[in-house]
């Protein structure tokens, strides 16, 4: 009886280990997924923001980019654009922030490849935005690259990865008969 309770009690402080381990010294793959959570949550933001709201999240957002950063956007029908460096996110935001009334931004589906040196990664994943006042969302597949800095996953490039689409166009293929 008292070698099953030593057992139980030494599993249970084994379990114990593990997770405190984890939870004090999460993987990389956690860490990012968190960063992106963060991103969309800095990102989002709803009307009647301060001039000094708008400038500390701009700041904020930043935060989450090297310096050398290096994002194209290219959502059909939408927008084409790119950015080079922390200062043009920082003004895109900002003029962002300005113009539009309310954004929610969303990665609901992330797939995060680390590289077995742990020193950098990539996330390919979902971004929805909705922005106030319209409809419909815009839903885009983008590619999320990270690099380890002093210890902090920031990301050195963000590029649209384009995606098969339906154009409504017929193919004519021969058609075998026997």
């Amino acid at each position: 009886m008292k070698t099953v309770f030593r057992f139980v009690l030494l599993a249970a402080l084994v379990a114990l280990g593990i997770w405190l381990w984890c939870v004090f010294f999460p993987g990389p793959e956690k860490i990012i997924r968190k960063r992106l959570t963060e991103l969309a949550r800095t990102a989002s933001f709803s009307s009647g923001e301060s001039d000094l709201a708008r400038l500390a999240a701009a700041q904020n957002l930043a935060g989450f980019f090297a310096t050398n950063v290096e994002v194209n956007i290219d959502v059909p029908g939408r927008v084409q654009h790119t950015f080079m460096g922390r200062d043009e996110i920082k003004e895109a935001v900002l003029g962002a922030r300005s113009t539009l009334s309310g954004l929610k931004v969303q990665f609901p589906d992330i797939n995060i490849t680390v590289t077995p040196d742990k020193q950098s990664a990539v996330a390919d994943l979902t971004v929805e935005v909705n922005i106030a006042g319209e409809r419909d969302s815009i839903v885009q597949e983008m590619k999320f690259t990270f690099q380890q800095t002093d210890g902090e996953w920031l990301i050195t490039r963000i590029e649209t990865v384009r995606t098969l689409s339906r154009t409504g166009r017929r193919t004519n293929f021969p058609v075998l008969s026997c």
